[in-house]
């Protein structure tokens, strides 16, 4: 079973998220912050990490760069989803090293098709 870790401090994405990846198969982690995320990194090698960008605490840029600096999570693929939707903000998401940058809203169908197609 594929595993997903979900960060974004919305709960009704969140909710909406991990129902959606759990009807498609995927074990679902979630993180309602970037700190969350890395704390549940230490034990967990999820294969996908969607990640909203604007978060307390920790920023979904931030945590993208620590995600990096891990080498356990080299095969881990990231998914950016944000409100942020100027070039620059998807620009800065991409050359962090995210394997896809989604603005908000998203189609949770579609979400869940390029993350499979991410993953195989």
């Amino acid at each position: 079973m594929k595993k997903i870790l979900i960060v974004d401090d919305e709960p009704n994405i969140v909710m909406s998220l991990e129902y959606t990846f759990k009807k498609n198969n995927f074990e679902v982690f979630i993180a309602r912050d970037g700190q969350e995320a890395l704390d549940i990194l230490k034990n967990q090698l999820p294969d996908i990490i969607i990640l909203d960008v604007m978060m307390p605490m920790v920023d979904g840029y931030s945590t993208l760069e620590q995600i990096k600096q891990d080498a356990r999570l080299d095969h881990c693929k990231v998914i950016f989803i944000s409100a942020k939707n100027k070039e620059k903000d998807i620009e800065k998401g991409l050359a962090l090293g995210a394997n896809l940058y989604v603005t908000k809203p998203f189609s949770l169908k579609k979400l869940v098709e390029q993350a499979q197609e991410l993953i195989n």
